[in-house]
């Protein structure tokens, strides 16, 4: 049996729509589905944080930074806060609820504090890596009140073709999901302080795939 505090979590999300919306269209963007509370203790702790560091593109030999791409900075997710832990068992209910309506296969899940400087921005991309593709699904839950039209930092969606589908300004409380390796996305270039929560469901990439 659940433990109350994942059944709170679990029952604050639409967990049906999100999962529709993956399957339909591959991607969604979702207002208040964490419990109000735990939304502004995850803004507390964000703004909290004092261990920002620069994020890079690529990963272990190919990691590097490149303020050409991404001028954002990060501090990974670790389970050491009561918010954090509450967010990760937040994404928990949610991998085994995807895994059990779509069979996803999904088997962690990773995620990180981020902070953009007023001018930062992340251009054009897609979540997966050079060689290795395990993302399966990205997820960004948005932690700025009061954003207004003049502020920037929207997050720009992309389909495979090019075509935008939208931009969607990073407003407390909002969460974006959508396919990791079929979105191309980029974050406008913001005025102001953006944080955000960003997170990946992955899947054991048995074969390196080379096409990436």
């Amino acid at each position: 049996m659940a433990d109350p505090l994942h059944r709170t979590l679990s029952q604050s999300l639409p967990l049906n729509d999100i999962a529709s919306a993956l399957a339909e269209s591959g991607w969604g963007i979702f207002n208040g589905v964490l419990p109000w509370p735990l939304t502004l203790r995850l803004q507390e702790r964000a703004l909290a944080i004092r261990s920002y560091e620069r994020a890079g593109i690529g990963r272990e030999q190919d990691h590097r930074l490149n303020a050409f791409v991404r001028r954002d900075r990060v501090t990974w997710v670790e389970g050491t806060d009561p918010a954090e832990r509450d967010w990760l068992t937040w994404a928990e209910g949610l991998r085994v609820y995807l895994n059990r309506s779509l069979m996803l296969g999904l088997t962690g899940f990773e995620s990180h504090f981020a902070h953009y400087p007023a001018g930062a921005f992340y251009r054009k991309h897609l979540d997966a890596f050079r060689g290795q593709s395990n993302r399966v699904i990205s997820l960004v839950f948005y932690l700025n009140p009061a954003w207004a039209p003049g502020d920037g930092g929207e997050l720009a969606l992309f389909d495979a073709s090019g075509l935008e589908l939208g931009r969607f300004p990073p407003t407390l409380g909002t969460l974006a999901i959508y396919l990791s390796e079929e979105f191309p996305h980029e974050v406008l270039p913001t005025g102001v302080d953006r944080f955000s929560l960003t997170g990946w469901f992955r899947c054991r990439a048995e074969l390196p795939l080379n096409n990436l």
